[in-house]
């Protein structure tokens, strides 16, 4: 049996992965209808919002390891994922989706390792590292990552660069060339790029990585331990918000939820994710009178958020149907700044962004999760 191919997507929170995963799987259904891609992703927090967005398109079978970073404390569950998605989905193809600060040499090196037990059951087929080029220069300070993430990689896409003069994108393209990187780049159009070009590029990662040494020479697994003390575990705060309680059917006020998106500076706010019931009209970011929310008869949504930008997807009667039986009117998770998780936790806790529509309140909770 041929080995399946694995696609890494990595780039920053926000950057645009999902949107681009979702673009290569329309293109490949076009052509085959019957072609399998099944997605495993890596989110902080313990919030699966994207993964419910992906199950919504025609992803086979999507599998997700929550509350951690792939490349580190979650590494050892990659096999058990895989050999899931093997045995329940028998994909064409596996999509690695990763959170947006995980070291993709590390990923790499396990796909490699596995391949070889498994007999070559596994290939690494490429990475790409996705660049937000709007808003890279926002999270300049947790360069690290980004670093990382050009160095590892076999393909960048620069992404969200429609909005953009040429002497930002120029700035971008100065940004990467500091890191004395020779990786292939493409501009995608709105999320897309084309199939061809991805699945099936030269994985050069996987020829040169190996178990044994890094690019650099270094250890793998001392350079990894200690770049990830000093980096990227540090580099962003994750906040986990509930707001249970209220009456059957109560949702949250819909005009204090629009301002706390409205409100969410995207030098401190990264993501903000949130499965929720809604009482009154949301809009997308992009929507206003002359382009109004099409008609629809959910109340409950997936809410995703990025740089000043959100959309809200009502979730279908199947996806309902899967959530938990004591369903509750909100579950959120905020991706922040270093150091603005407790100014944050107080914004949420004394204002009126998140409150339930009713006499009954319900009881808004707020915990550090990292």
């Amino acid at each position: 049996m041929a080995p399946i191919p694995i696609t890494i997507v990595t780039g920053f929170l926000g950057s645009g992965k999902t949107t681009l995963i979702l673009n290569l799987l329309a293109q490949v259904k076009e052509k085959n209808p019957e072609y399998k891609l099944a997605l495993l992703k890596n989110e902080f927090g313990d919030l699966a919002v994207d993964s419910q967005l992906a199950s919504s398109a025609a992803i086979s079978g999507v599998r997700e390891l929550l509350n951690g970073c792939i490349c580190c404390n979650l590494v050892g569950q990659l096999s058990v994922a895989l050999e899931e998605l093997e045995a329940t989905i028998k994909p064409d193809r596996i999509v690695i989706e990763t959170s947006g600060s995980a070291f993709p040499a590390t990923i790499v090196l396990e796909i490699n390792r596995l391949a070889r037990e498994t007999g070559g059951a596994y290939v690494l087929d490429g990475v790409l590292s996705v660049i937000d080029v709007e808003n890279w220069k926002g999270y300049e300070d947790t360069s690290w990552t980004a670093r990382n993430q050009a160095r590892y990689t076999d393909l960048i896409v620069f992404n969200k660069w429609e909005n953009c003069d040429e002497d930002r994108f120029d700035e971008v393209l100065d940004r990467v060339g500091d890191l004395e990187v020779e990786t292939p780049w493409v501009k995608s159009n709105k999320g897309r790029v084309d199939a061809d070009l991805v699945f099936g590029i030269d994985g050069g990662l996987a020829r040169n990585l190996t178990e044994e040494h890094t690019k650099d020479g270094k250890s793998s697994d001392e350079k990894h331990n200690h770049d990830h003390e000093d980096g990227h575990q540090s580099e962003v705060e994750v906040l986990s918000v509930e707001l249970p309680g209220g009456a059957k059917g109560a949702g949250v006020k819909a005009d204090g939820l629009l301002s706390l998106l409205q409100a969410a500076p995207k030098d401190e706010v990264y993501r903000i994710k949130s499965v929720l019931t809604v009482s009154g009209t949301v809009r997308d970011s992009d929507q206003d009178d002359t382009n109004p929310t099409p008609p629809h008869d959910s109340s409950r949504f997936i809410l995703n958020w990025a740089f000043g930008r959100w959309t809200f997807t009502p979730v279908s009667d199947t996806a309902a149907e899967h959530e938990s039986s004591d369903q509750i009117p909100l579950r959120m998770t905020l991706i922040l700044a270093r150091h603005a998780s407790r100014k944050w936790t107080k914004k949420l806790e004394q204002g009126s962004f998140l409150e339930l529509d009713g006499e009954e309140k319900g009881t808004l909770t707020v915990n550090k999760i990292l």
